[in-house]
């Protein structure tokens, strides 16, 4: 573990490399880089994490919500936007992926979001009741200290559909940004046009932060590797709400055998953390959920044994505070520099000693006055993905995910170093 010293000085290198090295007009040549620092905000009111970027000549900010399993970025460019630089993708072209639709528009002036003979991608938003159509274009997009030239997105005018599919989004939002393991999401896009490893650090901050966290394109710089590293599943059966027969899924699964509370293991059907032919199964990580959603089969055992063995540590239960089942009197809880001092929650995963810790500022949530609430939630009797691990558990942790070694490193709890995910801001 490093010390205080060492530590600030790590974080005051990343503060002045990126201010100082990310620059380029949208012409200019690549600029030498080893990580592009996008900065995260989350927002209270949805528990959701999302960046503020530009797209387009004049440039339009707007603030895009974050999703993993996102495949690529898109936003809303309705009445008020337009862009100079806006480039349509043709339908048939080399940059359209083969099994997207062509698509036109009629009775409606012609713009970005509505033109003819255009590759077409899915608009969509998990709230949403529905997947909507959109535009695949070419434009500029602005990110802090840069901008990124020829940048490929999906473009849907509102007016067309109404408003409604960003229903459930961050007030704020136009749209959202996928991180997925594809060819259009935000890194694969920007590690190719810089010239970057395949791969991306996520740093999301809690809701008690001020500040932000960041999202890392290509890594942290200069960064040692990870303590704890795991391989990256491939579920082979894709979890898309749209995709073609044999598709595997493009978001980030990894292997857990067994979950154990204050090195307890709970005891449930453990064939549940595997995927099967269906691609039913095992476990993902998510930045859409705001807390970790397990099978019922997983959660009635979880929640039981978290609770003896909080009662073996003198902790005493009140009133439970949808949605969470095991809610305790704060006042009965210790604290520690992770959180409150409840028992840990270890996650066992597949290569053997290598366990992802959960402490209390991770596993616990404040829901009123004195009461603090174990922060899971029930997934139901037969979700698609037994375990999601939702963004309440990932707040204040490093993980890179590695698109070239197909592994996921990841820090423990960064308050155990007296930092936190805002201590990143680039």
């Amino acid at each position: 573990m490093a010390n205080s010293s060492s530590l600030h000085f790590f974080l005051l290198f990343i503060a002045l490399f990126s201010v100082s090295s990310l620059s380029a007009a949208p012409d200019a040549p690549k600029p030498k880089t080893q990580s592009i620092i996008i900065p995260v905000k989350k927002d209270p009111a949805t528990n959701q994490y999302y960046s503020s970027l530009g797209i387009g000549t004049p440039r339009h900010d707007m603030d895009l919500v974050i999703d993993l399993a996102g495949e690529h970025l898109w936003y809303n460019c309705d009445t008020g936007y337009n862009s100079s630089s806006y480039i349509p993708v043709a339908c048939g072209s080399k940059q359209c992926p083969e099994s997207s639709p062509c698509v036109g528009c009629n009775n409606f002036p012609l713009k970005p979001g509505c033109t003819n003979n255009t590759c077409g991608l899915d608009v969509f938003n998990p709230f949403a009741e529905f997947i909507f159509s959109g535009d695949m274009g070419d434009d500029v997009l602005f990110l802090p200290q840069m901008e990124v030239p020829h940048f490929l997105s999906g473009c849907s005018d509102g007016d067309r559909f109404s408003s409604s599919f960003l229903v459930g989004l961050v007030k704020s939002a136009r749209g959202m940004v996928g991180l997925a393991r594809t060819e259009l999401a935000l890194q694969t896009q920007l590690s190719s046009a810089f010239n970057l490893p395949n791969k991306f650090s996520l740093c999301l901050p809690s809701s008690k932060e001020n500040g932000s966290g960041n999202i890392f394109i290509g890594g942290v710089p200069n960064q040692k590797p990870l303590h704890f590293s795991t391989p990256l599943v491939i579920n082979p059966v894709s979890t898309a709400p749209s995709f073609s027969e044999g598709e595997p899924s493009d978001e980030y699964f990894i292997g857990v055998k067994s979950i154990k509370i204050d090195g307890k293991v709970v005891n449930f059907k453990r064939s549940l953390l595997s995927i099967d032919e269906k691609g039913n199964g095992g476990t993902k990580i998510s930045t859409m959920k705001p807390y970790t959603e397990l099978h019922s089969n997983i959660y009635k055992s979880f929640v039981r044994q978290f609770v003896k063995q909080a009662a073996d540590r003198k902790i005493k239960r009140v009133a439970s505070v949808a949605p969470f089942e095991a809610c305790f009197d704060a006042k009965t809880i210790g604290r520690t520099i992770a959180g409150p001092a409840v028992p840990a929650i270890d996650l066992e995963l597949q290569n053997e000693g290598v366990k992802w810790r959960i402490y209390g500022a991770n596993s616990m949530v404040e829901t009123g006055k004195n009461v603090v609430c174990l922060g899971f939630v029930d997934g139901g009797k037969s979700p698609r993905t037994s375990v999601v691990i939702g963004g309440h558990q990932l707040e204040d942790n490093v993980l890179e995910f590695d698109l070239v070694s197909s592994k996921l490193g990841f820090s423990s709890s960064l308050l155990l170093q007296n930092a936190s995910c805002s201590s990143f801001r680039g």
